[in-house]
């Protein structure tokens, strides 16, 4: 089993899921009372979000950076950033270090492939949906990502940052979300990406309109099957 290498806090209700998804998958794989080889890093998300909101990408990559190079020294084999937004700036961190960095929107792409998806609906942060990182890579790999209306960016992003980063599940967002993915399909979606790795605390993958595809599942299980191969 090689050792998993997670950056977590940001924020920690879904590195929780994280910690969760892939205990339980390595326990389905080996059985027993086997658990993950794994370490964590987590950052004061606080800090994280002021240099979002201030767009200092460059002192984000670097916090990130210092925490993948905290875990290379401390064994981990890969890394994984434990959220979408943060993976603006991948490309610094991936340079940090000499371990793998396990990439959420390679991970989820091939998820969609693998099910015949290539017109998603991706629910996530403003950073997420509007900086362009993501749809540019999702594109490289053969698949075409719509985000929702503007007024329904704003919706889910505050939806994210204001209920599910603190903890707090309501179900008029939910239906706020549910709504965003009906006007989707009549669109032309052919299913959703749960783009925020705390949209699961939200919305059910396998109870919506149309498939859904849970990124922190997806990369959770890549996690797990770089651990275990």
């Amino acid at each position: 089993m090689r050792t998993i290498g997670l950056i977590g806090g940001m924020s920690f209700e879904s590195t929780e899921v994280y910690y969760r998804l892939i205990n339980e998958k390595v326990r389905d794989r080996i059985g027993g009372f086997a658990s993950a080889d794994l370490m964590m890093h987590s950052v004061n998300f606080a800090d994280i979000v002021e240099m979002q909101k201030s767009g200092r990408w460059d002192l984000a990559a670097d916090a990130l950076s210092a925490s993948a190079r905290r875990l290379q020294a401390g064994g981990a084999e890969c890394v994984l950033i434990c959220t979408n937004t943060m993976h603006l700036v991948v490309p610094q961190v991936a340079a940090a270090v000499d371990i793998p960095l396990i990439h959420i929107i390679d991970e989820t792409a091939r998820a969609l492939a693998a099910r015949g998806l290539r017109r998603p609906l991706l629910l996530a942060t403003r950073y997420t949906m509007e900086h362009g990182f993501y749809a540019e890579r999702m594109t490289s790999l053969g698949i075409d990502v719509m985000v929702p209306e503007p007024d329904d960016r704003t919706a889910i992003h505050d939806i994210i940052f204001n209920e599910l980063c603190a903890g707090t599940i309501r179900e008029s967002s939910r239906k706020t979300a549910l709504a965003m993915i009906d006007k989707a399909k009549a669109a032309g979606a052919d299913c959703v990406i749960l783009g925020c790795t705390e949209i699961c605390l939200l919305l059910d993958p396998d109870a919506l309109p149309l498939p859904g595809i849970d990124s922190a599942a997806v990369h959770a299980q890549a996690a797990v099957d770089f651990s275990l191969t």
